[in-house]
């Protein structure tokens, strides 16, 4: 399995966002943290703020591409490639989620951004919800899409500790190596699809490890003690047969969050990448019933 699905042929949404070409992009500095890579796309005049956080082991060109030109139209729409991700900041310490608030809220300031809705899909979630947490008086609003407040299956104990043998095996063993022994597991299809050759470039962009300790981080996550105090107003995507982050977790956010509106799509976890026709409607109607409601 590619991550797309079994099917290693984009979808035609997807597929003509990428010939569309990416809206530009640059390296921001931010103060004492390091470098990102962000698109700011400026949308209509004075219009509100997204800010895009995509998941785990993606990027932002990964998760949002199919998404851009849409929100484009009611939004300004800031995204940018998580810390670990992609062309991200490549951080010294061990990967936490609460590092990743931080940046949002450092980029906030890099451009002079004041107030902004935060748009997060699987990991983004966490991400989202800790820059609510963390720096209140940034946060308009929240979309939170295929996501959680935990990521505790039954089998997370496992889970984590298979992980911890992993980010082992990775740090002992050589970057080049590294890469040599992924694309034999997850990449050796991607020679007969142009697509999947540029979703594996934007992939090899990021830090194994970082990676790795990303998902330990999401394992060991909770909001479980202060979702009922988000204030702000919030919609919450439900992807209704995900088999990655179960669906009654994620409506369990929904009834966490005091009058989060709930929109459900019938699909699996990468619903977002494998159907964009179908997840990006949603999506926009999400981020504008969320900045109607601020």
């Amino acid at each position: 399995m590619n991550g797309y699905g079994d099917s290693i042929e984009p979808p035609g949404a997807y597929r003509a966002a990428v010939d569309a070409g990416l809206p530009s992009g640059r390296q921001v500095e931010l103060p004492g943290r390091g470098t990102s890579y962000v698109r700011d796309i400026p949308g209509p005049p004075g219009a509100p703020v997204v800010v895009l956080l995509h998941g785990l082991m993606a990027t932002a060109d990964l998760n949002w591409i199919s998404a851009y030109a849409e929100l484009a139209r009611h939004f300004r729409v800031i995204a940018l490639d998580q810390r670990g991700h992609g062309r991200g900041i490549r951080p010294r310490g061990r990967f936490h989620l609460e590092d990743c608030a931080d940046d949002v809220a450092a980029l906030a300031d890099a451009l002079e951004v004041q107030s902004f809705v935060p748009v997060g899909y699987s990991m983004g979630g966490p991400v989202a919800q800790l820059v609510w947490h963390r720096h209140p008086d940034r946060v308009a609003g929240l979309v939170l899409c295929a996501t959680s407040t935990n990521f505790r299956p039954p089998r997370a104990v496992f889970a984590f500790e298979a992980m911890t043998v992993a980010n082992l095996f990775v740090r002992i063993t050589p970057p080049s190596l590294r890469w040599h022994i992924a694309e034999r597991m997850i990449a050796r299809r991607t020679r007969s699809s142009e697509w999947m050759q540029w979703a594996w470039s934007e992939f090899r962009r990021s830090d194994l490890v970082k990676l790795i300790e990303a998902a330990q981080a999401l394992v060991r996550y909770s909001a479980d003690d202060w979702i009922g105090d988000i204030d702000v107003p919030t919609a919450v995507v439900v992807t209704t047969e995900d088999r990655l982050v179960p669906p009654s977790l994620q409506q369990r956010l929904a009834t966490g969050v005091p009058g989060a509106r709930v929109l459900e799509i019938d699909g699996d976890h990468p619903v977002g990448v494998r159907e964009p026709e179908r997840f990006v409607p949603v999506l926009v109607e999400a981020c504008l019933d969320v900045s109607g409601r601020t």
